[in-house]
């Protein structure tokens, strides 16, 4: 099959206004957790209220994303996410009045953290149900892979700003995510796609019929359950004000740029997969990938020099990104239109466990073993997963082509 030309993808006009509007949300919704988790260090000082505002998102993400998916199904996809983008807009506004006022607290941001939980359980499967919607399935890697680059780019620029920003007040920050939630809402709503709704009642056997479909697809499952575990174990995200202050002596600017550093590798590798798509050996080069963002997290742990560190971490975000486009593409690939919402709801429900529930793990763990060995620990664990699932889901580490 002929390589796609990039230059059909981007007169794809729905999928680039959605893109935009994907880039803007991303990039406010970064903005929004880099001065989240400065402003709740600053007011407690503590890595367990840290790891507790990953589990608050996490808790309501896992009991709504399965409605979610049905719903994403049922109603149109881009109002679904330009609803979830006009709430995240709220709690903005909410977080500017509160730091304003002086009632900005700990419990305020454990309770804002619910509300962002709810918006990603809605956000994540109209999202990703829609673009195979917005292009031609001869471009949906392309598309797949440019998508995962403008994420990254606005996750890169998203931390870095917001640190930046931070130095004038946290208002700062809360008022420019306001600005670009609100603009990232006004362009999904102008997105046009053939929207065929299910017709199938709403009941248990239909909102968990997703589990059922990547269940007996155990190349599927094998794929994000491996995301799920090395993530789980290996990501040190809600622990990088720990390292930001108190490791590396730096302050919130640096601490943007160790947000955003996973998102440079990231970007990096997704230029070279819409340039050079993973074609043969699939299976391998995803379970290699996986042990390389374990071995770059123990790299990070152990490091104290700031450089070293940044690099630490553009590999573990290069790494991540093979798994993301990968598993993304197949997972599209091979799910019909009118079940995408709901797959698409249990694999947003094994990205929020692996990010959330994996920044509450290394929030307590780092309380018991320290910062330090909570994420070594958890890089070794990362790599002991990747050879764990080549024996258990064989069918994955034998896949040789995405199609």
């Amino acid at each position: 099959m002929p390589k796609p030309h990039l230059a059909q993808l981007f007169s794809q006009r729905p999928f680039m206004r959605f893109w935009l509007a994907r880039v803007s949300g991303v990039m406010a919704n970064q903005m929004l957790m880099v001065a989240l988790a400065w402003h709740m260090y600053d007011i407690t000082s503590s890595a367990w209220d840290l790891g507790l505002v990953g589990l608050f998102q996490f808790l309501p993400a896992l009991l709504m994303t399965l409605p979610a998916g049905h719903l994403a199904d049922r109603l149109h996809r881009g109002r679904i996410f330009a609803a979830c983008m006009f709430l995240q807009a709220g709690v903005a506004l909410l977080l500017v009045l509160a730091t304003q006022g002086g009632f900005a607290t700990r419990e305020l941001i454990l309770a804002i953290s619910v509300v962002l939980g709810v918006a990603r359980a809605f956000q994540m499967p109209a999202q990703q149900a829609l673009t195979p919607s917005l292009v031609p399935q001869v471009l949906l890697q392309s598309a797949i892979a440019l998508s995962t680059s403008g994420m990254q780019a606005a996750i890169i620029c998203g931390p870095a700003l917001g640190g930046l920003l931070y130095v004038s007040g946290a208002t700062t920050v809360y008022a420019s995510s306001l600005a670009l939630f609100l603009l990232a809402g006004t362009l999904t709503l102008f997105v046009r796609y053939p929207h065929r709704p299910s017709q199938l009642a709403a009941n248990w056997a239909t909102v968990l019929a997703g589990f059922g479909f990547v269940w007996q697809r155990k190349l599927l499952l094998g794929a994000t359950s491996l995301d799920l575990f090395a993530v789980l174990l290996g990501g040190a995200t809600a622990l990088l004000p720990i390292y930001a202050r108190d490791i590396l002596h730096t302050g919130p600017v640096a601490l943007g740029l160790l947000r955003a550093a996973p998102a440079l590798g990231a970007l990096l590798m997704s230029l070279v997969l819409m340039r050079w798509p993973l074609r043969r050996r699939i299976g391998h080069r995803l379970l290699a990938a996986v042990a390389v963002f374990g071995l770059a997290t123990v790299v990070f742990g152990l490091s104290t020099h700031f450089g070293l560190s940044l690099l630490a971490l553009v590999i573990t975000g290069a790494a991540d990104n093979i798994s993301v486009v990968t598993r993304l593409t197949l997972v599209q690939m091979e799910t019909p239109d009118e079940m995408r919402g709901r797959v698409s709801a249990v694999n947003s429900i094994f990205i929020g466990a692996s990010n959330q529930l994996g920044e509450f793990e290394s929030g307590a763990t780092a309380a018991w073993f320290g910062p330090v060995g909570s994420v070594v620990v958890g890089g070794i664990g990362t790599v002991l997963v990747a050879a764990a699932w080549l024996r258990l889901f064989p069918t994955l580490a034998r896949r040789d082509r995405m199609v």
